[in-house]
Formats: structure tokens, sequence, C-alpha cells
């Protein structure tokens, strides 16, 4: 398909274009130029697109369209978007806001992690489109507080990563819980994991729209892969890496190394802020938005935001701790080289890595030959480019001691029955963690 030169052509309708245009959105990229016709249309939509491909507009815009007329009621919205990550619902939600005030349209975002009690307030008083989360969600509809009775369209977002982390039950309950024939559209990077039953049951004759490299230019996406000699080698290379004046991303394995690596860059002049599950929604909101504004250059963190964080003009990704499989690096990979930026790659890796890492790379199709450097090597210098100056760490406040009156009074364990310190009590996704029986959850 051709694309459009511009939204007109597509259909979109005037208010919603200027709202795109005063955000300088001025041409549609290849996953909107294929989708908007059939989406505005009414029709479902199966979309297949890498991330950062410009999905969220594909179905916003026809997601506000649709509703632009509804009348809204109580606990009943019209308009529904599901999301696998409470950081991609709350990113959505952004894209969504301005266009649906352009009729005024009322937004909610619902996700586990903080009180449901300002959700149920905002549902109670009449919002017209939900971004939710399943596990929330669920939650909400088990105690009445919502009911999906009366939506007209629902967009299932990243159905992909949904089933990665187990969603794909909730998901088949709340689908089965919209209304028969209502408007589907469902975006996913691939059809694995049940994905493809949820497209046989839920869509109506879907009109597939795949866009790839053959559809648009492909994103320059440069990978390298750094062999170090050991431990202190890395550690070095890491901090070099980190000190370039773009924004990149830091990928670990564990919270406690992500936390750890942030805190250190820091206190090094390289300003870093971490995101992982053991943050409240407050601090992750925090960390992100200190990311996307440059406050902090340096984004650590685990896989869970290789999924859930976009932002863009992020100049390097760097897997300082290889992840375990290939979909992993691929997705974590996806935050650079987005909506047609250049971007590059990094892998580090240990000599007790080499084979593990080797397969991995193979199987997600990435043929590069790996290097032997260290922090002071010319290709890191050059991949690395201009170093951002040194920016002293802020200076926290230092808690005055309390005095006796003041202080709580704390009951002695018996011998043998220690505290575990320094265990978070939740992992700022709606769970406890509180001892060995219970697994822990999936952020809802």
């Amino acid at each position: 398909m051709t694309t459009a030169q511009s939204f007109a052509d597509l259909g979109v309708r005037g208010p919603l274009r200027r709202v795109l245009e005063n955000r300088g959105i001025d041409s549609p990229f290849p996953i909107q130029a294929a989708t908007l016709p059939d989406s505005l249309a009414g029709r479902d939509v199966l979309g297949r697109g890498k991330t950062g491909s410009g999905k969220t507009l594909a179905f916003s815009l026809p997601l506000v369209s649709r509703l632009a007329d509804t009348k809204r009621r109580s606990s009943r919205p019209s308009g529904l978007v599901l999301a696998p990550t409470r950081e991609l619902a709350t990113q959505i939600s952004a894209v969504l806001q301005p266009l649906a005030a352009a009729y005024d349209l009322k937004v909610a975002t619902i996700f586990g992690g903080v009180s449901q009690n300002p959700q149920a307030a905002a549902l109670r008083a009449g919002v017209d489109i939900v971004v939710a989360c399943p596990g929330r969600l669920e939650d909400l509809m088990r105690q009445r507080i919502i009911s999906l009775d009366s939506v007209e369209i629902t967009v299932l977002d990243e159905a992909d990563h949904m089933a990665d982390l187990g969603f794909l039950p909730g998901v088949t309950r709340i689908l089965a819980a919209t209304p028969a024939g209502g408007q589907r559209l469902l975006f996913s990077a691939t059809l694995d994991n049940g994905v493809d039953k949820l497209v046989r049951r839920f869509l109506r004759e879907p009109v597939t729209h795949s866009v790839d490299e053959v559809n648009a230019p492909p994103p320059a996406m440069t990978h390298h892969v750094f062999h170090v000699a050991g431990a202190h080698e890395k550690k070095a290379l890491v901090h070099t890496l980190a000190a370039g004046s773009g924004r990149r991303i830091l990928f670990m394995r564990t919270k406690h190394q992500a936390r750890k690596l942030a805190r250190q860059l820091t206190e090094s002049g390289v300003p870093s802020v971490d995101l992982h599950g053991n943050l409240s929604q407050n601090a992750r909101e925090r960390n992100l938005a200190a990311f996307s504004s440059g406050d902090a250059r340096v984004l650590v963190a685990t896989d869970i935001a290789a999924r859930g964080v976009h932002v863009d003009e992020v100049e390097l990704v760097v897997h300082v701790d290889p992840p375990v499989e290939h979909k992993a690096y691929l997705h974590r990979s996806g935050r650079t080289a987005r909506a047609g930026s250049a971007g590059d790659v990094v892998t580090v890796v240990l000599p007790e890595e080499r084979r593990d890492t080797a397969a991995l790379l193979r199987r997600a199709g990435i043929n590069v030959a790996p290097q032997q450097v260290g922090a002071d090597s010319p290709s890191v210098a050059e991949l690395v480019g201009e170093v951002a100056p040194y920016r002293a760490p802020a200076m926290k406040a230092v808690e005055q001691p309390r005095a006796a009156a003041d202080r709580p009074r704390r009951r002695s364990k018996p011998q043998g029955h220690g505290e575990r310190q320094g265990r978070p009590q939740g992992g700022g996704d709606g769970t406890r963690s509180r001892g060995p029986r219970r697994r822990p959850q999936a952020a809802r």
C-alpha cells in the first residue's frame, strides 16, 4: 500500500488533524496509513508492526472518531484499551488525552499498584474511554464498579506481550464481557502464544495489515557485541558507555543491580534513574519523567521496561547483562531507533557468557562480529561520541534523629526469628512479598 500524503487523505476528522498539527505531526507513519481507512470505516483490524512504528496513534484516532458523538454514562465506558503494563497504559493515555479533549471525551487510566479509590471515583463520575491493565480492570469488574456492556470499540495493544505475561485468560474474560457487535482492533508484533486464538474468537472478518521493512525504510539500528576480559573491565566499559551526552537505556537482569548501577552512575557525575518492579507507582512515574525530560540521561532498567517504555531519541541501548532469550533482546533493543531515528545497541559479554550470547543472537537474527574491547578502545570512544559534562549529584537531606519520645517502640523478636531487613513489603505491583509460600504476581 502506498503511504498517503496526509491524514486528511485517510479520512481523519478536522479537529483531530488540528491536534496532530499542534504536536508537529503532519504525515502518517506506514502503520497509520495502512490501518486508518479500515478502522475509521468501523472494520475490525489486526495490525502487525514492530514497537515504535506508530501504533498508538493508529488506534487512538479511530477510537476517538467513533466515540465523538457518544453520551457519557456513569461506570459504563464506550471505549476500552487494554495494555500489558502500567507504563504503556500511562503513555497511551498521554497520546489519547488531547485527541479526546477535542470532542470533550474523558479518559481514565486503570492499573494496579495504587489505590483503586480515585479510579473508582472517576468511573462513577463518568468516563468515555478506559485505558486499563487486565488485573485491576478485572478487580473492578468483580466489584461491579465498572461495566463493559456499553463498549463500542475495544483495542488490545501489544497482545503478544500480554501472552508473555500470562494475561490471556484475563483478557479473554474481559473481551467476552464486551458486546459481540462492537468494533475490535488488535495490535501485536507476533501471533504466537495464543494470540491467534484471540483473533479467531473475537475479531469479525478482520482486515490484516503488516507493516515492516517492506513498507518503510528500516530504522538505522546498529548492533555491537563487546567482549570484555572480566568483571572489572565490564564495569569500566559500562560507565564509559553511560557517559555520552544523549539518552541511553542500560538493561540489567535484577532489580538490585539496576538500583545499584543507577546510584553508582549518579555518584560518578552521570545523572541516572532506575526502573524495576520494586518501585512504587509514584517512583516509576517520577523516574520516567526525569528520563523523558532529560533531567536524567540514563535509565537503568530490568526487563519491565523492555516493552513498557516509549521514549523517543534514545540513541543507545546497552545490554549490560545479556537477556535470557532472544525475544527479550529484540524488545529491549526496540527502545532505540524508533520512528525512523538511528540508534545503537551494545551487548556486553563476559568470557563465560560468550557461547550462550552467540546462540541468542543467532535466534534473534543478529549477525555481528564480536570485538574484544576495553573502556578506552577507539571503537568505544567512537560509539560514545561527545562525553557529557560532569554533573555533581544532588545532596540528599540528612535525616535528623528524632527525640526519644518520638521514636517508635520496637518489639524484640525471639532469637532465631531475625527480621528480613531491607526487603520491600510490596513490589509496586499490588503484591506483597512476605514469605516464600506465595508466588509473585505479574504487574497489573
